[in-house]
């Protein structure tokens, strides 16, 4: 396996929404499971009102997939309820893994 690709995502949430928005990511894993190019995926928190994801990928393809898919789709259907700004979306080159 030749995990080469990411993507990273901070994503804050607004005042007193961060449990709705762990609880949002939680039911991501099911998305995620689906993706037959996404390698792992994890979602974390770093403090009440900051959170992201990580996703691992073999392939451009399965990335461009996966940032095409059914998570970005549904980060936008609660973006507005759920978060202060768009969310920081970056791709990343993987440079060693476990």
């Amino acid at each position: 396996m030749k995990i080469r690709l990411g993507v990273l995502a901070l994503l804050e949430a607004k005042p007193c929404k961060g449990d709705e928005l762990a609880a949002f990511l939680q039911e991501g894993r099911e998305l995620a499971l689906a993706e037959q190019g996404t390698v792992t995926w994890y979602t974390f928190k770093i403090n009440d009102s900051n959170y992201g994801m990580f996703d691992t990928f073999e392939t451009n393809d399965a990335r461009d997939a996966h940032l095409a898919g059914k998570m970005p789709r549904a980060i936008s259907q609660v973006a507005s309820d759920l978060l202060t700004s768009t969310p920081d979306i970056r791709t990343v080159d993987v440079v060693a893994f476990k």
